[in-house]
């Protein structure tokens, strides 16, 4: 039997190794720990987000009106030139357009335009934009400090005000202004437009007259260059004997110059073109000789196609065939075969002579285009000779005639551009322009009243969860079913609900419910995991009023009214509970004397108790727990009893601080682990089994007790409508 029941339950250094392992502290977030939180904290949560919107609300209440005006500006990175020379700037790329508009942004709330709008506008003599400080000097400051701290303040003020929207449909950004006064925004809104739009105008008139300024003084020296390179290139010429068969220089139609050929040149080309064509003369020939030398003059192509040759052949055959003919009849002196013999070599010869010529001309034909190719080698070798040599006198007259063609090249373009900047000078041109100014503001931007709540009511909410989430992390307390299983590694035989102390009683009572039911739950749980008669369980838990002592008595109950005898044990020397649950006074004798042999067994069971069910109480003793607990006199007691009982149940004490449950964990079969929902902790509850399998203890599994579905994030339905027995619901 304890063979069958170790099988069932996980062995201690497994139970260890999942106290010890990741997946002990493992934390799943779901939706049923983020609503068990919720409802956990739901004061605090309340709590705080109600300050943060009565916060928001004061601050709202307390803000000055803020008011701000708004003016428009079209930007145009790609304009439209009218005449060459307006496009001073580079081409803007398609994908440099946001940077760019982000570049009109930051211009337009830079200083520089911040100072044309205080100049402009006189903003550091007006008291109604920088206050008191306009008309009162601070003292030890002179006029010209004083003058100059004002145009800084408010400078400041206009670049910290202004503020630039850019959407990403339009290229139209948006200048708004914001102060207190709605006039003032209006006012400083436009002024700060029509810098922006004058000053983007001004910067391009003077980049124009700059352009022209610098292209005249950069003519003027490339035609001095220009004069001066064309000499040099003309003495160098003259005094080396370079001649060119027409104007060494030749001007082209996109105002560029090349240099044509000299006459040595010119004969080379000549010369090298001759040859290259006799070459390919005599290749071609010689191909063709080596393709027929080694054939009958008969095979030749030009031989199959003569028309003489093939009468003569012909002919030649007409008379075979006749001779072949006579011979059959007379003899070789018949004059008729005399005359075809004598007609028949005559005929050979002339066909080897025919076909001898053709082949012959071939041959004759590859020796001349040999000769011809020769011929034209050694005169391109003579006229190379004389191009090298003028080619180490024209290597210097090249580089001046490059650079002469280059300065030439560089004036062309120069007059160019600066006769197209000259006719473009007096058009204005600008990327940007004012579209729609800005009006007096009919309201205030700030503050806004739900745009602030809404603020507070979202900071509220984050704060009040950062701090929820931070009393979860410090607070380990065992709330949920997968937190005992998850957490502490062993099986759980299942969980009852939160009763209050007077619903207690009525639902002992009646055997139909939810607590009741429960507990039918475990009691099966239990039969599973410790199967077999004759069987020694303890109740115990981590620290008292968790629930133990109701879970010993009913589970007793239940197996009493299964029809199995039980005995159920007050372990709890110290403070001994149990004989309350039967409604009982507290009794004059009972477990110690038992063991002491003082009494009798019989005479120190509780009276009245169910059938099958046999209670023994524990009375006052001053005998030390931890004594009897390890004596022999336990153990011979249990080894009597065993027998006459199905089931023997210990109600023990808690296990923290006390060895009484470690010691009795020993003689019993399995032990049954308590642990109160939302009350006892992680660490706790993980050191009291550590001392129960130290101990040598078989812990069958864990009873959560006390289980609120609510703070566990699961709706009552959810957990306990199974419970439920027929059309009964919980009152």
């Amino acid at each position: 039997m304890m063979n069958a029941i170790q099988s069932r339950m996980p062995t201690d250094q497994a139970m260890l190794d999942d106290l010890d392992g990741n997946g002990f502290m493992g934390n799943v977030l779901n939706l049923s720990m983020i609503r068990g939180v919720v409802y956990r904290q739901r004061y605090m949560l309340l709590g705080i987000i109600g300050l943060a919107l009565v916060a928001a609300l004061v601050v709202t209440l307390l803000t000055r009106p803020l008011y701000t005006a708004s003016a428009t500006v079209r930007v145009e990175p790609f304009a439209a030139y009218i005449v060459e020379g307006q496009n001073l700037s580079p081409e803007i790329p398609v994908n440099e357009i946001n940077r760019f508009m982000q570049t009109q942004s930051a211009v337009i709330t830079s200083r520089r335009i911040a100072y044309q709008v205080v100049d402009a506008r006189k903003l550091a003599d007006r008291a109604d934009f920088i206050g008191e400080f306009a008309t009162k000097r601070p003292d030890g400051m002179t006029d010209k400090q004083w003058l100059s701290a004002r145009r800084e303040a408010a400078a400041d003020q206009v670049s910290g005000s202004t503020k630039v929207t850019i959407p990403l449909e339009t290229r139209i950004m948006t200048i708004s202004f914001t102060s207190p006064d709605p006039q003032i925004a209006a006012e400083i809104a436009n002024a700060v437009t029509d810098a922006f739009v004058q000053d983007d105008l001004k910067r391009n008139l003077e980049t124009n007259t700059y352009a022209q300024t610098y292209l005249k003084g950069e003519i003027t020296k490339l035609q001095q260059r220009v004069q001066e390179a064309e000499e040099a290139t003309n003495a160098y010429a003259k005094a080396n004997g370079i001649v060119a068969q027409a104007p060494v220089i030749e001007a082209n139609a996109d105002g560029t110059s090349t240099t044509t050929q000299t006459v040595t040149i010119a004969t080379l080309a000549s010369v090298n073109q001759a040859y290259t064509d006799a070459r390919a003369k005599r290749i071609a020939a010689e191909q063709r000789w080596n393709a027929v030398a080694n054939l009958s003059a008969t095979q030749l192509p030009e031989v199959q196609q003569n028309g003489t040759i093939q009468a003569m052949i012909s002919a030649r055959s007409k008379s075979m065939t006749e001779l072949s003919q006579l011979r059959q009849r007379y003899g070789e002196n018949y004059p008729r075969i005399r005359e075809l013999n004598a007609e028949v070599a005559s005929l050979n010869a002339q066909i080897n002579r025919a076909t001898a010529d053709v082949k012959n001309a071939i041959r004759d034909e590859f020796v001349i285009a040999q000769r011809q190719e020769q011929a034209l080698e050694k005169e391109l070798s003579k006229v190379s000779g004389k191009t090298l040599d003028e080619q180490d006198r024209r290597v210097k007259y090249n580089m001046l005639d490059r650079e002469a063609a280059s300065l030439r090249s560089q004036l062309a373009s120069m007059l160019t551009r600066y006769n197209e900047v000259s006719a473009a000078s007096n058009l204005k041109q600008s990327t940007s322009s004012k579209l729609d100014p800005a009006r007096v503001p009919g309201g205030p931007v700030s503050p806004n009243l739900p745009k602030n709540m809404l603020i507070g009511l979202f900071l509220g909410g984050a704060l009040a969860l950062a701090i929820a989430v931070l009393r979860e992390a410090f607070d380990d307390r065992l709330r949920t079913t997968e937190d005992v299983e998850r957490k502490l590694g062993l099986p759980l035989l299942g969980y009852t609900p939160d009763i209050s102390d007077r619903d207690v009683a009525d639902e002992v009572t009646d055997p139909f419910s939810i607590l009741m039911e429960a507990y039918s739950s475990i009691r099966t749980s239990i039969d599973f995991a410790v199967p077999g008669n004759n069987r020694v369980l303890q109740v115990t838990s981590s620290e008292p009023s968790e629930g133990k002592s109701l879970t010993a008595s009913t589970i007793a109950r239940k197996y009493a009214q299964l029809g199995r005898k039980t005995l159920l044990i007050d372990a709890d020397l110290r403070k001994p509970s149990l004989f309350a649950l039967f409604e009982t006074t507290k009794p004059k004798v009972g477990f110690v004397e038992v063991l002491l042999g003082d009494v009798r067994f019989e005479d120190a069971l509780i009276k009245g108790t169910p059938d099958n069910l046999d209670v023994l109480p524990v009375a006052p003793s001053k005998v030390n727990p931890v004594e009897l607990l390890s004596s022999q006199v336990l153990v011979e007691f249990v080894e009597r009893y065993r027998e006459q009982y199905s089931l023997i149940i210990f109600d023990s004490v808690p296990v923290m601080g006390l060895a009484d449950a470690p010691l009795l964990s020993r003689i019993a079969d399995a032990t049954i682990f308590i642990v109160e929902a939302n009350r006892a902790h992680f660490g706790q509850a993980k050191t009291a089994i550590r001392r129960l399998l130290g101990a040598g203890a078989r812990i069958a599994g864990v009873v959560l007790t006390k289980y609120r579905a609510a703070e566990a994030g699961m709706s009552y339905d959810y957990h306990y409508q199974y419970y439920a027995y027929g059309d009964r619901t919980k009152d």
